[in-house]
């Protein structure tokens, strides 16, 4: 009698703790934003940058798939942490219909500015279906730029000496990384907003020294811990989340996301980075 005692409290006990992990799965982890805060440090960073602060948002996955008031209230949240860099690193819809525009369109009314500049490139989610709708993607496009943020589509922008390029999705219509990376120039202190981290494995970088920040990952979005995420959409399984050195004079940041193509995370908090600017 003890023994089936002893079982039957263990397998209500199972169960109780599978139903609040999938709670906490569900409604606390993927509303639970981090802020995540590094030091960016640079060569050659123009003194009138020491100090200052850069912001990266990522996947933030505007659509039906979560309440994306969330990610409002977000925006209005990092807002007061007052940035002076903003740079947004893809995502910005999960595309099912043409109601995605107008929900983006309402999200980026409230979009987090830099008051030196605020800059963007696209995602493969941006592309639409199979990554490869060119009106979804001038459609996003165009929302972005209306709501004042540069679109850096296998361009440059430059910010007091310091050098932001952006390179479109890979997996998009756009891909142009030997445009994009046309005028660097490492005696300058440079940045690269790329969505998807494998291209960092691409033989286009011609000796690029400097920053990569990304998203794309979302981290894995659920992982066991203190192990690697058994589901990543990239080819190379290292490039999961956070800061790599990739030992060439380049340096990975990923981004966890702050959206989630489902409402579902554990051990993976969707993530909101502050950068501090400094001299190595």
């Amino acid at each position: 009698m003890r023994r089936r005692k002893f079982i039957k409290q263990s397998l209500f006990g199972s169960v109780g703790l599978g139903v609040l992990s999938g709670l906490y799965a569900w409604q606390v982890e993927p509303f639970w934003v981090e802020l995540v805060e590094r030091k960016m440090r640079f060569k050659n960073l123009p003194k009138g940058l020491e100090g200052k602060t850069l912001m990266q948002i990522s996947d933030i996955h505007i659509g039906n798939r979560f309440n994306y008031n969330y990610i409002i209230k977000s925006f209005q949240k990092a807002q007061k942490l007052q940035p002076d860099i903003v740079v947004y690193t893809g995502d910005y819809v999960s595309y099912e219909d043409e109601k995605q525009f107008d929900q983006l369109e309402e999200v980026l009314a409230h979009s987090v500015k830099g008051s030196l500049a605020t800059a963007a490139v696209l995602g493969n989610h941006d592309y639409g279906d199979n990554w490869s709708d060119k009106v979804v993607g001038d459609r996003i496009s165009a929302i972005i730029r209306h709501a004042d943020i540069n679109l850096l589509q296998n361009e440059k922008l430059d910010i007091q000496g310091l050098n932001l390029f952006g390179i479109d999705d890979c997996w998009g219509l756009n891909y142009d990384p030997i445009k994009a990376l046309a005028e660097v120039d490492n005696s300058k202190a440079n940045i690269v907003l790329v969505h998807n981290p494998d291209v960092c494995d691409q033989d286009i970088w011609n000796g690029y020294q400097g920053w990569i920040l990304s998203g794309h990952t979302h981290g894995g979005q659920c992982k066991p811990p203190f192990l690697p995420a058994p589901i990543l959409p990239v080819n190379n399984k290292r490039y999961s989340a956070g800061e790599i050195d990739l030992e060439d004079g380049r340096t990975l940041y990923i981004n966890r996301a702050l959206g989630h193509l489902w409402q579902v995370r554990f051990n993976v908090r969707p993530e909101i980075t502050l950068f501090t600017l400094d001299t190595l």
